[in-house]
């Protein structure tokens, strides 16, 4: 990664929840981190000198310990603290200077991550290439947390056994999206599918008991091999995001659903079986992926 990584973002909340957001425990675990990982400890001790110590759990259970120091803190408008990455021994790895400026307009907060290494050790590498995609995710994450969108989303990750370029491969030929899309003893045909922003794809899913279910997404952002956005209409009206990151060899791929309502929400789960049937999806090409690699 570049010596220092700079991210910009406005939330449409003021910069004293915004900041809230940021400084207290129970509100960061919620959002810290790449999609797929959780924060089973989150202990900030927010004053000059105060510690920080989070343990970040990833999709497949593994513990990351980070610990950080805080240097700055100007409510509501700057932090600045550093964080550091463990390895198995309890030493840092790599150590970043964080500096997060909240800029209010209108309501709304302009938020700055930059983010500058300071130190790192050999094994730091992998960590440091992951770094841009896990804040870029960690503030789609905060985002969600700020808009409360909780309930009228639908959320799925997996741990995939190949490269990210693989998996967005996967999502995107429909050569393959036709050999694994859908729940359980589901098939696709494909009509259409022009993976491009404006693109629309078109397909039909037929349920094992006969029953044909027509389907139409526009795209909305395609960033190979990181990102894609879509809007799902008909039916089931919603927009789905899948993220792509590199764990190492493998990829973590997290699938959200958001619709406009918690009650069309909850009418797509009962009608449709929504929850169940992305998680026998995303089960499905896991298995595709497997075979697809053996072959």
């Amino acid at each position: 990664m570049e010596p220092e990584l700079v991210l910009t973002r406005v939330f449409k909340a003021p910069r004293g929840p915004v900041f809230a957001a940021w400084t207290e425990p129970t509100q960061v675990a919620q959002w810290w981190g790449p999609n797929g990982f959780t924060n089973p400890v989150c202990e900030l001790d927010v004053r000059p000198g105060g510690a920080i110590r989070i343990h970040m759990r990833g999709p497949d259970g593994t513990v990351y310990p980070m610990t950080g120091v805080y240097q700055e803190i100007v409510e509501p408008e700057r932090l600045v603290f550093t964080s550091a990455a463990l390895d198995e021994s309890g030493k840092p790895l790599f150590e970043v200077l964080n500096t997060v400026a909240f800029v209010e307009h209108d309501g709304t907060t302009k938020l700055t991550v930059r983010a500058r290494v300071v130190k790192s050790t050999a094994g730091a590498a992998p960590y440091l290439a992951g770094m841009e995609a896990g804040w870029t995710q960690s503030l789609e994450r905060l985002g969600v947390h700020l808009a409360g969108t909780a309930d009228r989303e639908i959320v799925a990750t997996r741990v995939v056994d190949a490269p990210r370029e693989h998996v967005f491969e996967m999502f995107t030929d429909r050569q393959h999206v036709a050999r694994w899309w859908g729940p359980k003893g589901f098939t696709s045909t494909i009509d259409e599918m022009d993976v491009r922003p404006g693109g629309v794809w078109r397909f039909v899913m037929h349920g094992p008991d006969g029953t044909d279910y027509k389907n139409k997404i526009v795209y909305d952002e395609i960033a190979r091999p990181e990102r894609l956005v879509y809007t799902h209409t008909g039916g089931a009206q919603f927009q789905a995001t899948a993220t792509f990151t590199s764990y190492g060899e493998k990829t973590v791929l997290a699938m959200r659903m958001l619709f406009e309502s918690s009650r069309e929400r909850d009418r797509v789960v009962k009608k449709f079986g929504a929850i169940e049937g992305l998680s026998q999806t995303l089960d499905r090409l896991e298995a595709y992926v497997g075979e697809s690699r053996c072959s």
